[in-house]
């Protein structure tokens, strides 16, 4: 995508997550203007014209997500609560027809054994891990329930992830077009869950596979992060968050070059790191950042020390 698209597209999502949504809407527009779009970008847009109380604006540019860009995702555009306000209106039911006619094509031209047992792992990746936040605000994060599901959690995780290399190990990484974007989705969750040494492994593999649009920039990020703190190295795109132990607050885990990582985020389709941090009540201020972290260094150099 055209660099002037994806600074667009990222200062739409930015004032989407400050809940500006004419502002959002509005930039999406700017960002079409380019001659570039996708089908999950003229979505967001349309959510943000819907949010905006501009239902006309919004059924142009979903109606350009399923006729141009074949949007398909049926399950996640009947549940969306962006798009409740045009539930009503009578070009609802003749647009989620077209969703569903692009669903239906879609899927019969996958790997439909294969696509069915990664739609299984995922679930089953996904699902004990939606439970934690719970668990945590109930229990703790060092109580004996939450031990219990990180444990039924790491057991899942070792399974799934020998069914994963099997798939890699004999397809190769498989593309949104062969299993779709939850089953190519899978992929990369089991193996951003699993050993270092398995993540070292397919590193490569996913790197090659981005480049033949196999898989996705940003989820390449995530891992590319991962691996980088494991071996002791600084993150490059910050999208590795941590909290000490028996702590409430959370911090993003060191990270190489601190005033640039929003210019790294955007080349990979991230969005900005102020807004990704603030699930995690984080307030993102760079200065403050670099200081917290040679602070942190220093003491972890005098520890080392004794």
């Amino acid at each position: 995508m055209p660099p002037q698209y994806t600074a667009l597209i990222n200062k739409a999502w930015a004032y989407y997550g400050a809940k500006d949504y004419k502002n959002s809407a509005i930039t999406y527009s700017a960002a079409f203007k380019t001659n570039a779009f996708t089908s999950t970008d003229l979505y967001n847009a349309a959510c943000s014209w819907a949010l905006a109380n501009h239902a006309d604006s919004s059924f142009i540019e979903l109606n350009r997500a399923v006729s141009q860009a074949k949007y398909s995702n049926f399950d996640h555009i009947v549940e969306d609560t962006d798009l409740i306000s045009l539930h009503e209106d009578k070009r609802w039911g003749p647009l989620l027809a077209g969703v569903k006619k692009n669903k239906d094509l879609e899927e019969s031209k996958f790997m439909q054994p294969v696509t069915r047992q990664l739609d299984s792992i995922h679930k089953e990746d996904q699902s004990y891990r939606l439970q934690i936040g719970e668990i945590e605000k109930k229990y703790g994060n060092s109580s004996k329930e939450i031990k219990a599901l990180w444990q039924t959690i790491n057991e899942k995780d070792s399974l799934n992830l020998i069914k994963i290399k099997a798939i890699l190990d004999e397809y190769g990484w498989l593309g949104s077009d062969e299993v779709g974007s939850r089953g190519n989705q899978t992929l990369f969750l089991v193996i951003q869950h699993a050993d270092l040494a398995t993540q070292q492994k397919y590193l490569p593999i996913m790197k090659d596979a981005v480049k033949n649009g196999k898989a996705s920039p940003s989820s390449l990020a995530l891992l590319i992060d991962r691996v980088a703190l494991r071996e002791g190295r600084k993150q490059i795109y910050g999208s590795q968050i941590s909290r000490a132990a028996g702590a409430t607050t959370y911090t993003v885990s060191p990270l190489e070059d601190p005033d640039n990582v929003d210019r790294r985020r955007m080349a990979v389709g991230l969005q900005p790191i102020a807004m990704y941090v603030k699930q995690w009540n984080i307030i993102w201020d760079a200065e403050q950042y670099k200081k917290d972290l040679k602070a942190a260094e220093e003491n972890a150099a005098k520890k080392q020390a004794l």
